[in-house]
Protein backbone atom coordinates (compact mmCIF):
# COMPACT_ATOMS: atom_id res chain seq x y z
CA UNK A 1 0.00 0.00 0.00
CA UNK A 2 3.05 2.28 0.91
CA UNK A 3 4.68 1.68 -2.17
CA UNK A 4 1.53 2.25 -4.42
CA UNK A 5 0.95 5.44 -2.67
CA UNK A 6 4.60 6.64 -3.76
CA UNK A 7 3.96 5.33 -7.20
CA UNK A 8 0.95 7.51 -7.33
CA UNK A 9 -0.95 4.45 -8.26
CA UNK A 10 -3.23 4.96 -5.61
CA UNK A 11 -3.77 8.39 -3.63
CA UNK A 12 -4.08 8.57 0.50
CA UNK A 13 -7.43 9.57 0.18
CA UNK A 14 -8.76 6.82 -1.62
CA UNK A 15 -7.00 4.39 0.27
CA UNK A 16 -8.62 6.31 3.29
CA UNK A 17 -11.88 5.90 1.96
CA UNK A 18 -12.15 2.57 1.08
CA UNK A 19 -10.53 2.07 4.73
CA UNK A 20 -13.69 3.94 7.08
CA UNK A 21 -16.21 2.71 4.90
CA UNK A 22 -14.89 -0.83 5.55
CA UNK A 23 -14.34 -0.11 8.83
CA UNK A 24 -18.33 1.19 8.81
CA UNK A 25 -19.93 -2.05 6.67
CA UNK A 26 -17.59 -4.37 9.33
CA UNK A 27 -16.99 -3.39 12.56
CA UNK A 28 -20.21 -3.38 14.28
CA UNK A 29 -20.07 -7.10 14.13
CA UNK A 30 -16.48 -7.14 15.41
CA UNK A 31 -16.63 -3.97 17.94
CA UNK A 32 -12.98 -4.11 17.11
CA UNK A 33 -12.42 -0.37 16.91
CA UNK A 34 -14.36 1.70 19.64
CA UNK A 35 -13.57 4.71 18.14
CA UNK A 36 -13.13 6.30 15.36
CA UNK A 37 -12.05 10.11 14.30
CA UNK A 38 -12.83 9.86 10.58
CA UNK A 39 -13.04 13.51 10.05
CA UNK A 40 -9.10 13.61 11.80
CA UNK A 41 -8.61 10.71 9.45
CA UNK A 42 -9.61 12.39 6.05
CA UNK A 43 -8.17 15.53 7.12
CA UNK A 44 -4.45 13.53 7.46
CA UNK A 45 -5.17 12.19 4.02
CA UNK A 46 -5.41 15.39 2.76
CA UNK A 47 -2.08 16.47 3.93
CA UNK A 48 -0.68 13.17 2.74
CA UNK A 49 -2.14 13.18 -0.78
CA UNK A 50 -0.63 16.71 -0.89
CA UNK A 51 3.12 15.60 0.25
CA UNK A 52 2.93 13.08 -2.23
CA UNK A 53 1.92 15.94 -5.11
CA UNK A 54 4.83 18.39 -3.55
CA UNK A 55 7.10 15.34 -4.07
CA UNK A 56 7.79 15.31 -0.46
CA UNK A 57 10.44 13.10 0.87
CA UNK A 58 7.60 10.51 2.17
CA UNK A 59 7.84 8.26 5.44
CA UNK A 60 7.65 4.05 4.90
CA UNK A 61 4.54 3.88 6.07
CA UNK A 62 3.27 7.40 4.27
CA UNK A 63 -0.54 7.48 3.33
CA UNK A 64 -0.93 4.00 5.58
CA UNK A 65 -3.81 3.28 7.93
CA UNK A 66 -3.28 2.27 11.27
CA UNK A 67 -4.62 2.05 14.70
CA UNK A 68 -4.18 2.10 18.49
CA UNK A 69 -5.02 0.25 21.48
CA UNK A 70 -7.45 1.72 24.15
CA UNK A 71 -5.15 0.60 27.32
CA UNK A 72 -1.70 2.54 28.01
CA UNK A 73 -1.88 4.10 24.67
CA UNK A 74 -2.55 7.95 23.69
CA UNK A 75 -2.80 10.31 21.36
CA UNK A 76 -3.43 14.08 22.50
CA UNK A 77 -7.18 14.72 22.50
CA UNK A 78 -8.26 11.34 21.95
CA UNK A 79 -10.03 9.11 24.86
CA UNK A 80 -8.55 6.96 27.13
CA UNK A 81 -10.23 4.95 29.00
CA UNK A 82 -7.29 2.35 30.16
CA UNK A 83 -9.46 -0.82 28.74
CA UNK A 84 -12.77 -0.02 28.98
CA UNK A 85 -13.24 2.02 32.77
CA UNK A 86 -16.83 3.06 32.77
CA UNK A 87 -15.25 5.97 34.90
CA UNK A 88 -12.97 6.93 32.43
CA UNK A 89 -14.98 7.37 29.62
CA UNK A 90 -15.27 10.94 29.31
CA UNK A 91 -10.87 10.82 29.94
CA UNK A 92 -9.10 12.43 27.51
CA UNK A 93 -5.38 11.99 26.52
CA UNK A 94 -3.08 15.13 26.14
CA UNK A 95 0.21 13.65 25.00
CA UNK A 96 1.61 10.76 22.59
CA UNK A 97 2.31 7.05 23.40
CA UNK A 98 5.77 6.07 21.55
CA UNK A 99 3.64 4.07 18.87
CA UNK A 100 1.47 6.75 18.11
CA UNK A 101 4.24 8.48 17.86
CA UNK A 102 6.49 7.26 15.74
CA UNK A 103 4.01 6.09 13.36
CA UNK A 104 2.85 8.98 12.30
CA UNK A 105 6.13 10.05 11.91
CA UNK A 106 6.68 7.75 9.74
CA UNK A 107 3.71 8.94 7.81
CA UNK A 108 0.93 6.10 9.12
CA UNK A 109 -2.21 8.23 9.98
CA UNK A 110 -4.31 6.75 13.24
CA UNK A 111 -7.72 6.28 12.63
CA UNK A 112 -8.85 5.38 15.90
CA UNK A 113 -8.59 3.05 18.75
CA UNK A 114 -9.03 -0.46 19.17
CA UNK A 115 -10.86 -2.72 21.94
CA UNK A 116 -8.88 -4.21 25.22
CA UNK A 117 -10.01 -5.52 28.53
CA UNK A 118 -9.76 -3.90 31.67
CA UNK A 119 -6.30 -2.56 32.77
CA UNK A 120 -5.19 -5.55 29.92
CA UNK A 121 -5.25 -7.81 32.79
CA UNK A 122 -6.32 -11.02 30.77
CA UNK A 123 -5.89 -12.64 27.67
CA UNK A 124 -9.49 -11.84 26.08
CA UNK A 125 -10.81 -8.80 25.05
CA UNK A 126 -13.76 -7.88 26.92
CA UNK A 127 -14.81 -5.33 29.28
CA UNK A 128 -18.32 -3.48 31.12
CA UNK A 129 -17.99 -0.04 28.79
CA UNK A 130 -17.65 -1.49 25.37
CA UNK A 131 -17.95 -5.12 25.59
CA UNK A 132 -16.43 -8.05 23.84
CA UNK A 133 -14.42 -7.96 20.45
CA UNK A 134 -15.74 -11.31 18.57
CA UNK A 135 -13.13 -13.31 16.48
CA UNK A 136 -13.33 -12.40 12.87
CA UNK A 137 -13.46 -16.00 12.12
CA UNK A 138 -16.15 -16.77 14.48
CA UNK A 139 -18.16 -14.16 16.04
CA UNK A 140 -19.40 -16.35 19.37
CA UNK A 141 -15.96 -16.25 19.94
CA UNK A 142 -13.42 -14.12 21.60
CA UNK A 143 -10.71 -12.66 19.69
CA UNK A 144 -8.18 -12.88 22.47
CA UNK A 145 -6.45 -10.46 24.71
CA UNK A 146 -5.33 -7.96 25.38
CA UNK A 147 -4.82 -6.46 21.94
CA UNK A 148 -7.71 -8.20 20.72
CA UNK A 149 -9.31 -5.62 18.75
CA UNK A 150 -5.99 -4.77 17.00
CA UNK A 151 -6.07 -8.27 16.28
CA UNK A 152 -9.25 -8.65 14.75
CA UNK A 153 -9.00 -5.53 12.93
CA UNK A 154 -6.25 -6.59 11.33
CA UNK A 155 -7.36 -10.34 10.35
CA UNK A 156 -11.02 -8.81 9.34
CA UNK A 157 -8.91 -6.43 6.80
CA UNK A 158 -10.11 -3.21 8.22
CA UNK A 159 -6.47 -2.58 8.45
CA UNK A 160 -3.21 -3.48 7.69
CA UNK A 161 -1.56 -2.36 10.82
CA UNK A 162 -2.60 -1.95 14.12
CA UNK A 163 -1.21 -1.47 17.66
CA UNK A 164 -0.58 -4.01 20.21
CA UNK A 165 1.22 -4.21 23.64
CA UNK A 166 2.25 -6.96 25.26
CA UNK A 167 3.01 -7.56 29.19
CA UNK A 168 2.20 -10.98 29.39
CA UNK A 169 1.72 -12.03 25.96
CA UNK A 170 -1.02 -9.42 24.85
CA UNK A 171 0.36 -9.19 20.91
CA UNK A 172 0.97 -12.92 20.86
CA UNK A 173 -2.58 -14.23 22.75
CA UNK A 174 -4.90 -12.09 20.02
CA UNK A 175 -2.58 -12.72 16.76
CA UNK A 176 -2.74 -16.44 17.76
CA UNK A 177 -6.56 -16.95 17.90
CA UNK A 178 -7.47 -14.38 15.05
CA UNK A 179 -4.91 -15.83 12.81
CA UNK A 180 -2.26 -12.67 11.99
CA UNK A 181 1.08 -11.94 12.66
CA UNK A 182 1.98 -10.65 16.12
CA UNK A 183 5.68 -9.66 16.60
CA UNK A 184 7.02 -8.65 20.39
CA UNK A 185 10.61 -7.47 19.75
CA UNK A 186 13.19 -7.83 21.78
CA UNK A 187 13.22 -5.63 25.20
CA UNK A 188 14.34 -1.95 24.64
CA UNK A 189 13.84 -2.57 20.96
CA UNK A 190 10.72 -0.44 20.71
CA UNK A 191 11.01 2.50 23.46
CA UNK A 192 8.43 2.06 26.49
CA UNK A 193 8.09 5.67 28.37
CA UNK A 194 6.17 5.12 31.71
CA UNK A 195 5.86 7.93 34.46
CA UNK A 196 6.22 8.69 36.96
CA UNK A 197 8.05 5.80 37.41
CA UNK A 198 10.40 5.39 34.27
CA UNK A 199 11.41 2.02 35.14
CA UNK A 200 8.22 0.81 35.50
CA UNK A 201 8.16 -1.48 32.49
CA UNK A 202 10.19 -3.92 33.80
CA UNK A 203 8.38 -6.04 36.06
CA UNK A 204 7.84 -7.89 33.93
CA UNK A 205 9.38 -6.31 30.72
CA UNK A 206 6.29 -4.63 28.80
CA UNK A 207 6.02 -4.19 24.94
CA UNK A 208 4.81 -2.59 21.88
CA UNK A 209 4.70 -3.60 18.84
CA UNK A 210 2.80 -4.22 15.64
CA UNK A 211 -0.16 -6.69 14.49
CA UNK A 212 -0.09 -7.33 10.64
CA UNK A 213 -1.11 -10.03 8.29
CA UNK A 214 2.07 -10.85 7.03
CA UNK A 215 5.90 -10.43 8.16
CA UNK A 216 7.04 -7.67 5.96
CA UNK A 217 4.38 -5.79 7.41
CA UNK A 218 5.76 -6.32 10.50
CA UNK A 219 9.19 -5.67 9.61
CA UNK A 220 8.53 -2.55 7.86
CA UNK A 221 6.67 -0.79 11.09
CA UNK A 222 9.66 -2.46 13.06
CA UNK A 223 11.53 0.01 10.65
CA UNK A 224 9.56 2.57 12.29
CA UNK A 225 8.76 1.94 15.67
CA UNK A 226 12.38 0.64 16.40
CA UNK A 227 15.43 3.12 18.06
CA UNK A 228 16.99 4.62 20.65
CA UNK A 229 14.88 7.28 22.88
CA UNK A 230 16.25 9.32 25.55
CA UNK A 231 13.13 8.98 27.45
CA UNK A 232 13.05 5.30 28.17
CA UNK A 233 16.50 3.98 30.40
CA UNK A 234 16.53 0.99 28.91
CA UNK A 235 15.85 1.42 25.28
CA UNK A 236 18.87 -0.06 23.04
CA UNK A 237 20.86 2.29 20.88
CA UNK A 238 21.02 0.45 17.52
CA UNK A 239 20.03 -0.06 14.41
CA UNK A 240 18.61 -3.39 12.91
CA UNK A 241 17.39 -3.60 9.02
CA UNK A 242 14.61 -5.82 9.85
CA UNK A 243 13.68 -6.07 6.00
CA UNK A 244 16.94 -7.74 5.15
CA UNK A 245 16.67 -10.00 8.23
CA UNK A 246 13.94 -11.21 6.21
CA UNK A 247 15.61 -12.85 3.38
CA UNK A 248 18.70 -14.70 5.90
CA UNK A 249 18.30 -18.21 5.01
CA UNK A 250 17.86 -20.83 8.03
CA UNK A 251 19.63 -23.51 6.55
CA UNK A 252 21.72 -25.59 9.42
CA UNK A 253 20.10 -23.45 11.96
CA UNK A 254 19.19 -25.90 15.08
CA UNK A 255 15.41 -25.39 16.53
CA UNK A 256 14.16 -26.61 20.02
CA UNK A 257 10.80 -27.26 19.95
CA UNK A 258 8.56 -27.26 22.90
CA UNK A 259 5.48 -28.94 23.24
CA UNK A 260 4.32 -27.12 26.58
CA UNK A 261 7.16 -24.99 27.31
CA UNK A 262 7.36 -28.07 30.34
CA UNK A 263 4.71 -27.19 32.56
CA UNK A 264 1.42 -26.23 30.57
CA UNK A 265 -1.13 -28.74 29.65
CA UNK A 266 -1.85 -27.89 25.74
CA UNK A 267 -4.92 -29.14 23.67
CA UNK A 268 -3.93 -32.16 21.73
CA UNK A 269 -5.85 -30.81 18.75
CA UNK A 270 -3.13 -27.63 19.24
CA UNK A 271 -0.25 -29.60 19.72
CA UNK A 272 -1.26 -31.90 16.48
CA UNK A 273 -1.18 -28.57 14.10
CA UNK A 274 2.22 -26.92 15.63
CA UNK A 275 3.79 -30.30 15.42
CA UNK A 276 3.45 -30.29 11.98
CA UNK A 277 4.34 -26.61 11.79
CA UNK A 278 7.34 -26.92 12.87
CA UNK A 279 8.35 -29.46 10.08
CA UNK A 280 8.38 -26.56 7.87
CA UNK A 281 12.01 -25.57 9.48
CA UNK A 282 13.32 -28.81 8.40
CA UNK A 283 12.04 -27.92 4.58
CA UNK A 284 13.95 -25.09 5.22
CA UNK A 285 16.96 -26.93 6.03
CA UNK A 286 16.75 -26.44 9.62
CA UNK A 287 17.20 -29.10 12.23
CA UNK A 288 14.45 -29.62 14.92
CA UNK A 289 14.64 -31.52 17.92
CA UNK A 290 12.36 -31.61 21.07
CA UNK A 291 13.87 -29.97 23.94
CA UNK A 292 12.80 -29.37 27.46
CA UNK A 293 14.14 -26.26 29.93
CA UNK A 294 14.49 -27.61 33.11
CA UNK A 295 11.88 -25.03 34.81
CA UNK A 296 10.62 -26.04 38.69
CA UNK A 297 7.83 -24.54 39.11
CA UNK A 298 4.21 -25.74 38.01
CA UNK A 299 2.64 -23.09 35.10
CA UNK A 300 0.06 -22.36 38.09
CA UNK A 301 3.09 -21.29 40.59
CA UNK A 302 4.76 -19.30 37.41
CA UNK A 303 1.16 -17.52 36.29
CA UNK A 304 0.37 -16.50 39.91
CA UNK A 305 4.00 -14.88 40.12
CA UNK A 306 3.35 -13.03 36.71
CA UNK A 307 0.03 -11.87 38.16
CA UNK A 308 1.62 -10.95 41.31
CA UNK A 309 4.76 -9.12 39.38
CA UNK A 310 2.06 -6.75 37.30
CA UNK A 311 0.47 -5.45 40.30
CA UNK A 312 3.35 -2.47 40.92
CA UNK A 313 2.75 -1.42 37.75
CA UNK A 314 -1.07 -1.36 38.28
CA UNK A 315 -1.27 0.02 41.43
CA UNK A 316 0.95 2.52 39.91
CA UNK A 317 -1.75 3.32 37.45
CA UNK A 318 -4.20 3.66 40.20
CA UNK A 319 -1.74 6.36 42.40
CA UNK A 320 -1.20 8.28 38.96
CA UNK A 321 -5.39 8.59 38.45
CA UNK A 322 -5.84 9.60 42.61
CA UNK A 323 -2.90 11.79 41.63
CA UNK A 324 -5.32 13.89 39.37
CA UNK A 325 -8.25 13.76 41.58
CA UNK A 326 -9.88 10.42 40.36
CA UNK A 327 -9.70 7.42 43.54
CA UNK A 328 -10.98 4.48 41.10
CA UNK A 329 -10.44 2.03 43.66
CA UNK A 330 -12.54 4.08 46.03
CA UNK A 331 -15.46 5.32 44.37
CA UNK A 332 -15.68 3.31 41.08
CA UNK A 333 -14.49 -0.01 42.53
CA UNK A 334 -17.35 -2.03 40.72
CA UNK A 335 -15.79 -0.54 37.28
CA UNK A 336 -12.78 -4.02 38.11
CA UNK A 337 -13.57 -7.28 36.97
CA UNK A 338 -13.49 -9.47 40.33
CA UNK A 339 -10.21 -11.49 39.39
CA UNK A 340 -8.46 -8.11 38.66
CA UNK A 341 -9.83 -6.77 42.19
CA UNK A 342 -8.36 -10.33 43.64
CA UNK A 343 -4.90 -9.11 42.62
CA UNK A 344 -4.98 -5.67 43.30
CA UNK A 345 -5.59 -7.05 46.97
CA UNK A 346 -2.78 -9.40 46.69
CA UNK A 347 -0.29 -6.65 45.56
CA UNK A 348 -1.39 -4.19 48.30
CA UNK A 349 -0.33 -6.83 50.81
CA UNK A 350 2.96 -8.02 49.07
CA UNK A 351 6.04 -6.99 51.06
CA UNK A 352 9.17 -6.50 49.43
CA UNK A 353 10.40 -10.01 50.52
CA UNK A 354 7.71 -11.20 47.96
CA UNK A 355 8.78 -9.26 45.27
CA UNK A 356 11.98 -10.38 45.85
CA UNK A 357 10.59 -14.23 45.86
CA UNK A 358 8.87 -13.66 42.60
CA UNK A 359 11.73 -12.22 40.81
CA UNK A 360 13.73 -15.56 41.81
CA UNK A 361 10.58 -17.55 40.23
CA UNK A 362 11.42 -15.28 37.21
CA UNK A 363 15.02 -16.18 37.04
CA UNK A 364 14.33 -19.59 37.42
CA UNK A 365 12.29 -19.32 33.40
CA UNK A 366 15.32 -16.42 32.31
CA UNK A 367 18.04 -19.16 32.89
CA UNK A 368 16.48 -22.02 31.73
CA UNK A 369 15.69 -19.84 28.83
CA UNK A 370 19.18 -18.58 28.03
CA UNK A 371 20.41 -22.03 28.88
CA UNK A 372 18.50 -23.50 25.42
CA UNK A 373 19.69 -21.07 23.60
CA UNK A 374 23.34 -22.70 24.48
CA UNK A 375 22.59 -25.52 22.30
CA UNK A 376 19.44 -23.86 19.99
CA UNK A 377 19.23 -21.15 17.82
CA UNK A 378 15.82 -20.71 18.22
CA UNK A 379 12.88 -22.15 20.49
CA UNK A 380 9.70 -22.93 19.07
CA UNK A 381 6.37 -23.62 21.22
CA UNK A 382 3.13 -23.28 20.56
CA UNK A 383 1.33 -19.75 21.59
CA UNK A 384 -1.73 -20.71 23.50
CA UNK A 385 -2.94 -23.94 25.42
CA UNK A 386 -6.82 -23.27 24.44
CA UNK A 387 -8.89 -22.71 21.31
CA UNK A 388 -10.81 -19.06 21.41
CA UNK A 389 -13.79 -19.18 24.22
CA UNK A 390 -17.00 -17.91 24.28
CA UNK A 391 -18.36 -14.85 24.59
CA UNK A 392 -20.16 -13.76 27.74
CA UNK A 393 -22.41 -10.91 28.06
CA UNK A 394 -21.76 -9.49 31.09
CA UNK A 395 -18.18 -7.48 30.30
CA UNK A 396 -16.08 -10.13 32.13
CA UNK A 397 -15.39 -12.86 28.99
CA UNK A 398 -12.22 -15.03 30.70
CA UNK A 399 -10.31 -17.54 29.66
CA UNK A 400 -10.77 -21.50 30.24
CA UNK A 401 -10.22 -22.95 34.29
CA UNK A 402 -8.85 -26.12 33.08
CA UNK A 403 -7.08 -27.21 29.86
CA UNK A 404 -6.99 -31.19 29.48
CA UNK A 405 -8.79 -31.49 33.04
CA UNK A 406 -5.78 -29.72 34.59
CA UNK A 407 -6.59 -26.56 36.65
CA UNK A 408 -5.62 -23.38 35.17
CA UNK A 409 -5.51 -19.55 35.90
CA UNK A 410 -8.16 -18.51 33.28
CA UNK A 411 -6.64 -15.22 33.38
CA UNK A 412 -3.05 -16.13 31.75
CA UNK A 413 -2.43 -19.60 32.66
CA UNK A 414 -3.63 -20.96 29.09
CA UNK A 415 -0.53 -18.79 27.64
CA UNK A 416 2.67 -19.84 27.14
CA UNK A 417 3.83 -16.63 26.60
CA UNK A 418 4.01 -14.58 29.53
CA UNK A 419 7.64 -16.74 30.10
CA UNK A 420 8.89 -14.74 27.51
CA UNK A 421 8.08 -11.54 29.41
CA UNK A 422 9.84 -12.62 32.41
CA UNK A 423 12.91 -12.62 29.81
CA UNK A 424 12.89 -10.02 27.50
CA UNK A 425 13.51 -12.26 24.33
CA UNK A 426 12.07 -11.62 20.91
CA UNK A 427 8.94 -13.88 20.00
CA UNK A 428 6.01 -13.59 17.44
CA UNK A 429 3.04 -15.60 17.04
CA UNK A 430 2.58 -16.43 13.93
CA UNK A 431 -0.15 -18.61 12.14
CA UNK A 432 0.23 -22.10 11.99
CA UNK A 433 -2.88 -24.03 10.75
CA UNK A 434 -6.22 -24.06 11.98
CA UNK A 435 -8.28 -26.58 14.36
CA UNK A 436 -12.00 -26.68 12.65
CA UNK A 437 -11.91 -23.48 11.04
CA UNK A 438 -9.83 -21.58 13.67
CA UNK A 439 -6.69 -20.41 13.90
CA UNK A 440 -3.82 -21.84 15.91
CA UNK A 441 -0.87 -19.80 16.71
CA UNK A 442 2.90 -20.96 16.51
CA UNK A 443 5.52 -18.87 18.95
CA UNK A 444 8.96 -18.64 17.80
CA UNK A 445 11.41 -17.12 20.55
CA UNK A 446 14.97 -15.89 19.71
CA UNK A 447 17.84 -15.15 21.29
CA UNK A 448 18.09 -12.02 23.42
CA UNK A 449 18.44 -8.67 20.59
CA UNK A 450 18.51 -11.55 17.62
CA UNK A 451 15.49 -10.01 16.23
CA UNK A 452 16.38 -10.89 13.04
CA UNK A 453 16.66 -14.44 13.37
CA UNK A 454 13.08 -14.42 14.45
CA UNK A 455 12.02 -12.17 11.33
CA UNK A 456 14.19 -15.06 9.23
CA UNK A 457 12.62 -17.83 10.60
CA UNK A 458 9.34 -15.94 10.12
CA UNK A 459 9.05 -15.35 6.78
CA UNK A 460 11.20 -18.78 5.70
CA UNK A 461 7.68 -20.21 7.29
CA UNK A 462 5.31 -18.11 5.92
CA UNK A 463 7.05 -18.57 2.31
CA UNK A 464 6.89 -22.51 3.03
CA UNK A 465 3.21 -21.83 4.73
CA UNK A 466 1.07 -19.62 3.45
CA UNK A 467 -1.83 -18.77 4.76
CA UNK A 468 -2.92 -15.51 3.04
CA UNK A 469 -5.48 -17.92 1.79
CA UNK A 470 -7.45 -18.08 5.46
CA UNK A 471 -8.66 -14.76 5.52
CA UNK A 472 -11.67 -15.55 3.00
CA UNK A 473 -13.28 -17.20 5.83
CA UNK A 474 -13.45 -13.60 7.47
CA UNK A 475 -14.09 -11.91 4.54
CA UNK A 476 -17.22 -14.20 3.32
CA UNK A 477 -18.82 -14.40 6.75
CA UNK A 478 -21.95 -13.27 7.21
CA UNK A 479 -22.19 -9.32 8.69
CA UNK A 480 -25.62 -9.63 10.57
Amino acid sequence: MAGRIRRREVSPVEVMEATLARIDKRNPSLNALIFLDADGARKEARRAEDAVMRGDILGPLHGVPSAIKDLFDFKPGWPATFGGVRALKDNIAQWYCPFAERIEKAGAILVGKTNAPVMGLRGTCDNPLFGPTRNPFDTRLNAGGSSGGSAAAVADGLLPLAEGTDAGGSIRIPAAWCGVYGYKASYGRIPVVIRPNAFAGDLPFVFEGPITRTVEDAALALTALSGYDPRDPLSLDETVDFTAAMKRDIKGWKIGYSADFDVFPVDPRIAAVVADAVRAFEDAGAHVEPMKLGLRHSQRELSDAWSRLMMPLNLGTFEAVKAAGLDLLADHRDDFPPEFLHWIEVGQRMTMMDLMHDQAIRSEVYDAVQGAFATYDLIVTPTLAAMPVANRDDGNTIGPSAVNGVPVDPLIGWCLTYPINFTGHPAASIPAGEVDGLPVGMQIIGRRYADADVLAASAAFEALRPWASRYRACAERALA
